[in-house]
């Protein structure tokens, strides 16, 4: 566990070592079919995995990061707009959140199991049924690892959270435990989520309420709650700017106040959390037949 936190050496002769990945996920399926997701063997497995899950895609082995380079190349040689600021269209974002992955393989081994849909149920099955707290905040990191970025894979693991193994339920309960960085990890999860346009309204009807109830009613003090309050208004920024709909729920949620509330803090420790909402109100603003009901 120490060593797998070493760095991106440590991480890829990890990798390499054959049968660990293997070894590892062997005995997690066997403490979950065995209902001790409590294990303490189980926590050290977990963090190990999820430490190698650390910026996955960029370290991929050169057979792999070829692959998805030509795909990605393909559509951006097809698609040449940079948009304003030098950003993506949201035509070719789109475009690029289809992109398949390399076939999934029905018996993974070794690096291929890391973003394998297996061990992602895995992590959403250890979320939902284990009570310790670094075993659900390495589930969690670990799918954030796996979820962040912009190339296929990130998207193709969003959509098998969101869609075919139904993952909202369990990250949702993970915002309302007590313990701050779990709550802070399931947030960034739900943000790199949300990224994805076409899994945008079943993120919106599963958390958005959530999100918006978890949100402070006045400044908070640590700087973990801060950080999560920001993480809060940039997955609902990403729910709400195109989609109407979701702005309106947003709305009824009684999100306004609070996001006014924290816009209008004026504290370089809350700086962060202020932007973020001062970022998100400006692009509710953009909804214009929404414009009478922020007024009422």
């Amino acid at each position: 566990r120490n060593m797998s936190s070493a760095g991106p050496e440590g991480r890829k002769k990890m990798r390499e070592c054959d049968g660990l990945i293997d070894s590892l996920l062997y005995y997690i399926q066997g403490t979950i079919a065995d209902h001790e997701p409590n294990d303490k063997a189980t926590e050290n497995c977990v963090c190990i995995l999820h430490n190698l899950s650390y910026q996955l895609e960029i370290e991929l082995p050169e057979s792999y990061a070829q692959s998805i380079y030509m795909q990605r190349r393909n559509i951006s040689s097809n698609d040449k707009t940079p948009g304003c600021f030098g950003t993506r269209s949201r035509k070719v974002k789109e475009k690029q959140q289809d992109i398949p992955l390399p076939e999934e393989k029905s018996n993974p081994r070794g690096v291929e199991s890391l973003w394998h849909s297996t061990l992602i149920r895995i992590y959403l099955s250890l979320i939902a049924r284990s009570t310790r707290t670094y075993t659900q905040e390495a589930s969690l990191g670990a799918l954030q690892n796996l979820t962040a970025g912009t190339g296929p894979m990130p998207f193709a693991v969003a959509r098998t959270v969101v869609q075919k193994a139904n993952g909202l339920p369990s990250i949702r309960t993970m915002l309302h435990v007590s313990n701050p960085t779990v709550k802070k990890t399931a947030v960034s999860l739900l943000r790199n989520l949300s990224r994805n346009t076409s899994l945008q309204s079943d993120i919106a009807r599963e958390v958005l309420p959530d999100l918006v109830s978890i949100l402070p009613e006045s400044v908070p003090a640590p700087d973990i709650v801060c950080e999560t309050t920001a993480s809060i208004c940039y997955t609902l920024y990403n729910l709400t700017q195109s989609n109407s709909h979701n702005a309106r729920l947003l709305l009824s949620a009684d999100g306004l106040p609070k996001i006014i509330t924290i816009s209008m803090i004026d504290s370089n420790m809350f700086s962060k959390a202020s932007r973020a909402a001062s970022v998100l109100l400006y692009s509710l603003w953009s909804h214009t037949d929404l414009h009478s009901a922020y007024k009422k």
